[in-house]
């Protein structure tokens, strides 16, 4: 079956993948050993979500080749040390050619590491926050395919967590922004069945262990 059909491809290692890290080896690198691996670190998990919200309208590979640039603009997404960056550090950072100059997007990031650090008092951590959202079997696609994950950007639960971060004052966290951060995070493996990657994932998500 064609690409269109499968959402896969047979790359030059004779590894068959989804299709979308083509054979650009930073990507590739991306989709085998990062992508829908299970994460529980608070930081990296808002590291990831300020970064899909600065993907918003690009591409992920374009903010995953200024990842480090962002890293170290954002004090390593530590979001105790951003919350208290001032409007001296958005000018800065406007000024920041390693990163997405784009000031709504800086003060976002600024804004959500202060709601983070509440919402961190409210639930305990950013972990148990999202992982208690983790999709149970019977709410996810079977098998997940090509089909079904280009025409749903976007589902019932990404939806639930974007209206509630929303009331608690997170920005640029809209459902399809949630859905991807989901999809990288590992609170859903969407590795297309057939992909060498989508059964060691899986055994990762069933060894982990999730944040009480």
């Amino acid at each position: 079956m064609s690409e269109e059909k499968t959402g896969l491809i047979l790359g030059a290692d004779g590894k068959t993948r989804c299709f979308w890290p083509g054979e650009l080896p930073d990507y590739l690198d991306y989709h085998d050993n990062e992508w829908g691996h299970p994460v529980s670190d608070n930081h990296r998990l808002f590291e990831k979500i300020c970064l899909e919200g600065f993907q918003s309208g690009l591409s992920w590979l374009t903010i995953l080749r200024k990842r480090e640039n962002f890293r170290e603009a954002f004090e390593g997404f530590d979001f105790e040390r951003v919350a208290r960056f001032t409007e001296k550090d958005v000018e800065r950072l406007l000024g920041n050619a390693g990163i997405i100059r784009h000031g709504g997007k800086i003060r976002s990031t600024i804004n959500n590491a202060q709601r983070a650090i509440e919402l961190c008092e409210q639930e305990g951590s950013l972990a148990h926050y999202f992982w208690r959202y983790e999709p149970q079997p019977h709410e996810r696609p079977d098998p997940v395919d090509y089909k079904t994950l280009t025409t749903n950007p976007t589902t019932e639960i990404s939806t639930r967590i974007s209206k509630d971060l929303k009331k608690r004052g997170w920005s640029f966290v809209g459902p399809t922004t949630v859905y991807a951060f989901m999809q990288a995070m590992g609170l859903v493996n969407d590795h297309i069945e057939g992909c060498c990657c989508r059964a060691a994932v899986e055994r990762k998500r069933e060894a982990f262990k999730r944040p009480a």
